[in-house]
């Protein structure tokens, strides 16, 4: 079975197609290309993300504790679990 890329093959974007021996049509996917980014982004796993998804996180953990103290445990256990 020999494979020749065919110019009446269609075209469809991300693949390349070519027909067997038989007039079989094959696609097979390409490898996307690869690139670099920069740290200054803003996307992606760096320090700067990750501080900030910490630094996040604590702020709602203290402001959960701040209105369990406040409501005196109502508002989390009892109003939105239904715990008690």
């Amino acid at each position: 079975m020999t494979q020749s890329t065919s110019s009446t093959a269609p075209v469809i974007r991300g693949a390349s197609v070519t027909t067997e021996d038989g007039g079989r049509l094959n696609a097979f996917a390409t490898e996307p290309r690869m690139e670099v980014v920069e740290v200054e982004s803003g996307w992606g796993f760096h320090d700067r993300a990750e501080k900030l998804n910490g630094r996040m996180a604590m702020l709602g953990f203290i402001a959960l504790l701040a209105t369990e103290f406040a409501l005196g445990g109502e508002a989390f256990t009892h109003g939105l679990l239904g715990l008690g």
